[in-house]
């Protein structure tokens, strides 16, 4: 059994998110995002299938050029190759769902990109 917490030890970085893996386990990986308000993750994809769930605050989830305002507990699942972006509206937690054959490394250089 693993346990792990959204809400535990988080830690904003002034430029960029800010990525922890939470869990790391036989069947995937969970990512926690923090983000400050009108921080930016640049359009990327992902080779997997992904959901995002906005645990706090608020996110314009863009795809494939179409913004969707996800709000506190709302969901979006994209399947791999489509291309998205994430800008913070406001200070938000997000939590990220991959695929095990996906990486958090992936994860960090998206928003090192950024």
């Amino acid at each position: 059994m693993k346990t792990a917490s959204l809400t535990d030890n988080i830690q904003y970085h002034e430029t960029r998110p800010t990525i922890q893996v939470l869990l790391d386990t036989e069947n995937g990986k969970e990512i926690r995002i923090a983000f400050k308000k009108d921080q930016v993750m640049k359009e990327h994809k992902t080779p997997f299938a992904i959901v995002v769930e906005i645990f706090e605050g608020c996110i314009d989830f863009g795809v494939n050029g179409e913004v969707h305002t996800l709000n506190r507990g709302d969901l979006i699942s994209l399947s791999g190759g489509v291309p998205h972006d994430l800008t913070a509206v406001k200070d938000s937690i997000v939590r990220l769902s991959l695929n095990k054959g996906d990486s958090a490394k992936r994860v960090e250089d998206v928003v090192k990109g950024s």
